[in-house]
């Protein structure tokens, strides 16, 4: 089994006995809002993206789970016996461990390694969280569009991103026609090609 969790053989060992190990396509939802959570998705291939709806109905993009990485907002909503506050959905191509959550807790009273590895994906989330608020607060659109086809970009290890104007438009928060309008203004500039449902980074 590959190690991408940059874990101990041991631990990695009991993360696949205790979980059921499951493979996703690109586009497949893996977690609703308002779902309840009895396992902890644990990326061991591939990526997913986690989101949150708005009141007006916008969703808004709040990070992206890459392999060796877990959702924290999982582990609160577990423990706790509370429903999802987030959807995930997968970007890539994913194979997801899934440990049921009364593990999660036995494994956090016996294992220091586990707890670590909890704490580590904590601080990640919380740095990226806060990113966020601030290219959402300080950032201007066109801004934000660019740095996340650069991530895109960068978690596909490809300068084509495969996507239509609707859905980046989603993962912004904002609408599709401005989204359409920003990637026009970017190929007259030279900074990408646009093509059906697909985008080269230049």
């Amino acid at each position: 089994m590959e190690n991408q969790l940059s874990v101990s053989p041991q631990l990695l060992a009991q993360l696949y006995e205790f979980s059921t190990v499951k493979n996703y396509s690109s586009g497949e939802l893996i977690l609703d809002e308002n779902a309840s959570i009895r396992s902890i998705p644990i990326v061991t291939k591939g990526s997913i993206k986690v989101m949150r709806t708005e009141e007006d109905g916008r969703e808004i993009l709040l990070y992206y789970i890459k392999a060796g990485e877990s959702c924290v907002m999982s582990f609160l909503g577990g423990l706790h016996g509370e429903t999802s506050k987030v959807k995930a959905e997968v970007e890539e191509d994913a194979e997801i461990l899934f440990l049921p959550t009364d593990k999660v807790t036995s494994l956090i009273k016996t294992n220091p390694e586990w707890l670590d590895y909890i704490f580590k994906m904590y601080h990640k989330r919380f740095e990226e969280l806060l990113d966020m608020i601030n290219e959402l607060t300080f950032r201007k659109v066109d801004d934000r569009l660019i740095n996340l086809l650069h991530k895109k970009s960068e978690l596909t290890g490809s300068k084509i991103i495969t996507a239509t104007h609707e859905q980046l438009a989603n993962e912004l928060g904002t609408a599709r026609v401005v989204v359409s309008r920003i990637l026009k203004t970017f190929e007259e500039d030279h900074k990408l090609q646009l093509g059906r449902n697909r985008i080269e980074l230049l």
